[in-house]
């Protein structure tokens, strides 16, 4: 028998597992790398801390090039991982974003957000609504980051994500469409395959999903959000939320894979 140290509570493969001693470990998505300039594409990247008080940071993304006399349109990126492995500074992220950067000739701003269980949700969508008050804060010429203050046109702003930061991106354009950021325009969301779900199939995905595979996500959305009200949640099924007209662009593009987390 297993001793109480390594029984496993809690366990999301591929992802990670959950002891009763309360450790966390993570399988993947561990791996950081350093900001740089990209031999590939000439796009420079640095770090820089949000907030040292709850641990929010980013990572600045500006293309080769990059003119103050030509304001560039800024994307908002919030990365993915099921809501509990991944970061910013992954390698995954760092490639992605430098080819986004130099294809679209775009500024990027990738929050990084504290991950479950440690941080349980709605953690991770204050730790970026605090991102997104930061950025707001350069419309006027009053933030301390250069590369906002020079390069940024805050009239065309974008907010994108991949599963999990899909679900963060949507549910931020929720907010701001309510809140408001003087200055800021939200031109629209880009969501790569994003953390949305419910209690009914919608389509043909009975013929596409699993028992088990519905049970995982059910599962999931729960360790990574306790209070949660289940799959219809408005955070997680957006179908179900009443004020869905109130979010705060016109535009949303949709990329839906397979099997991604």
């Amino acid at each position: 028998m297993a001793s109480s140290t390594n029984e496993i509570v809690h366990e999301f493969l591929p992802m990670i597992r959950v002891y009763k001693d309360g450790r966390v470990e993570r399988l993947v998505g561990n791996d950081v790398v350093p900001a740089s300039v990209d031999p590939n594409t000439g796009v420079q990247s640095k770090d820089i801390i949000i907030s040292p008080e709850i641990g929010v940071g980013a990572r600045l993304f500006l293309p080769k090039n990059a003119d103050p006399h030509r304001k560039l349109p800024l994307v908002v990126y919030f990365h993915g991982g099921g809501f509990v492995i991944e970061s910013a500074f992954s390698p995954t992220f760092y490639n992605y974003l430098n080819s986004l950067v130099a294809e679209a000739n775009v500024v990027v701003v990738a929050v990084d957000y504290r991950l479950a269980p440690e941080h349980p949700l709605p953690i991770a969508y204050e730790d970026s609504w605090v991102g997104l008050k930061w950025v707001a804060s350069h419309v006027k010429g009053d933030g301390q980051e250069s590369w906002l203050k020079d390069y940024v046109d805050f009239e065309r702003v974008f907010f994108g994500g991949d599963s999990a930061g899909g679900n963060i991106a949507h549910n931020m354009a929720m907010r701001v469409g309510s809140e408001k950021f003087d200055g800021i325009s939200i031109v629209g969301l880009f969501l790569i395959h994003p953390f949305f779900w419910g209690e009914e199939p919608i389509g043909n995905e009975c013929a596409d999903i699993k028992i088990a595979a519905k049970a995982y996500a059910d599962n999931l959305w729960r360790f990574v959000n306790p209070s949660t009200v289940g799959s219809n949640d408005p955070f997680l099924n957006p179908a179900t939320n009443p004020n869905l007209s109130s979010l705060g662009c016109t535009r949303v593009w949709f990329l839906l894979l397979r099997k991604t987390w």
